[in-house]
C-alpha cells in the first residue's frame, strides 16, 4: 500500500490531476481498494487527502473495528477535517443504531398457555438488562460479546 501512496503522491506532485486516474472505471482505483483491507487506514486517508469519496466509501466498511484513538496526527492532516469527521461519525452512527434496535424489548404478544403476562415481563426484564449490558460495553468493530448471549433467555 505504501507504494500505491507515494504514487499517487508522485502523480499529485508533477500535476498529474488525481481523480482521473483514481476512479472506479480505473485499475489504479481498483488496485487501492484490493489492498485496502490490510491498511484501511492508509488507503482510507489517502482517499480523504484527494477527495476521493467513491474509493472513500467502500474502505470505510474496513474501518468499522479500527480504534479512533489510533489515529496519528499525521493520518488525520493527511485525510483532512471532512474525512475525520466522516469516519467519526461512521462509528457513532454504528452505535446509536445499535442501541435504537436492543434497547426497546420485543413487543408482547396475546398469553398463551406457555407465555403469559408474568412470562413475558420476565422476557421484557431480562432483555432489557441483557442489552443495556451489550450497549454499554459496545465499541466498533467488537465481536467478542457474543459469547455473553445465553442460548436462551
Amino acid at each position: 500500500m505504501e507504494t500505491l501512496i507515494a504514487a499517487v503522491d508522485a502523480l499529485h506532485k508533477y500535476g498529474v490531476p488525481v481523480s482521473k486516474y483514481v476512479q472506479p472505471s480505473m485499475p489504479l482505483f481498483q488496485l487501492i481498494l484490493a489492498l485496502a483491507p490490510l491498511t484501511p487506514i492508509g488507503a482510507y486517508s489517502l482517499a480523504g487527502a484527494y477527495s476521493l469519496h467513491d474509493l472513500a466509501v467502500p474502505i470505510s466498511s474496513h474501518l468499522l473495528g479500527f480504534s479512533l484513538p489510533d489515529l496519528t496526527d499525521e493520518l488525520i492532516l493527511r485525510m483532512g477535517p471532512v474525512y475525520m469527521k466522516k469516519l467519526f461519525f461512521l462509528h457513532l452512527g454504528r452505535l446509536d443504531a445499535l442501541k435504537r434496535l436492543l434497547l426497546s424489548p420485543p413487543y408482547p404478544h396475546s398469553p398463551t398457555l406457555e407465555c403469559d403476562f408474568i412470562e413475558q415481563k420476565k422476557l421484557a426484564r431480562a432483555w432489557t438488562l441483557a442489552s443495556a449490558s451489550l450497549v454499554w460495553d459496545a465499541r466498533p468493530g467488537d465481536h467478542e460479546w457474543h459469547h455473553m448471549l445465553p442460548i436462551h433467555l
